[in-house]
């Protein structure tokens, strides 16, 4: 099934924060995607026949997961990826399988790994997929006269001059720029960087401090990048994010 001629991608998640993540990282990809909670699912506020796949985040206190992927597999045919916490027991993964789940992924993962796994699903069953995909990597940030190129890896400052940025760095930014405005724990920003192996649990800290002093400078000092105490951090100016192409779909088209 598809809405308006593209595929539906459901993200069931009770961390908001991560839930949001993916949705948008799928919408950025020229994906349909909305997301909602495992209670919301259970009571049926969300309909899953609506959707053409969906994403079982399962948490290390999230109860009755396998009971409701059967629930699921019994209303509809629509796959499923599992995304399980690190914590959760391995033998999970052969469990998950077995009740039909198409595959099963353990965190930290990459976004562009989940959403190459979408991808392959969605051709596996028929459904097609925008011709031209907008890629998250083709975007621009802007944020208090400040400007970051994705593609181009260039952050640029209020008088238009050139800041350098680490790698890591450049991932801790990044990090921030998709989810601005909202609090981010250091496991969070953790798993959020950890393609990179400069990042460590030990150096979010660090690293935050390193990009503060970057990003927080004369003539307008301001406290960009605030300290939530015992928790994480949160990016407190608002974000524009500008993409670089459109994504569209045509009926018919062969998978690609």
């Amino acid at each position: 099934m598809t809405i308006d001629g593209a595929a539906r991608v459901l993200v069931v998640d009770d961390d908001p924060t991560k839930g949001s993540r993916v949705v948008n990282y799928f919408k950025d990809s020229g994906l349909q995607a909305a997301h909602t909670s495992w209670r919301q699912l259970t009571t049926g506020q969300s309909k899953v026949e609506w959707f053409n796949m969906m994403i079982l985040a399962f948490r290390i206190d999230q109860k009755g997961g396998f009971d409701l992927l059967r629930a699921i597999q019994s209303q509809t045919d629509s796959p499923a990826i599992i995304v399980a916490d690190p914590q959760r027991d391995a033998m999970e993964r052969v469990t998950g399988l077995e009740l039909g789940a198409d595959d099963y992924l353990t965190e930290p993962f990459a976004l562009r790994e989940l959403l190459a796994r979408v991808r392959a699903i969605l051709r596996r069953r028929g459904m097609r997929l925008p011709v031209c995909e907008e890629r998250p990597d083709h975007c621009r940030y802007q944020f208090g006269g400040w400007e970051l190129d994705r593609r181009a890896r260039r952050l640029t400052n209020r008088n238009g001059e050139r800041v350098t940025l680490t790698k890591a760095e450049f991932a801790l930014l990044i990090a921030f720029l998709d989810a601005p405005e909202r609090v981010l724990t250091r496991q969070y920003l953790l798993q959020a960087t950890r393609m990179h192996a400069d990042i460590s649990d030990r150096s979010i800290d660090v690293q935050t401090l390193r990009l503060r002093r970057k990003v927080e400078t004369e003539p307008c000092p301001q406290r960009v990048i605030k300290t939530e105490r015992g928790v994480g951090y949160i990016f407190s100016l608002p974000v524009t994010k500008i993409r670089s192409s459109v994504s569209r779909t045509r009926r018919g088209d062969p998978l690609r």
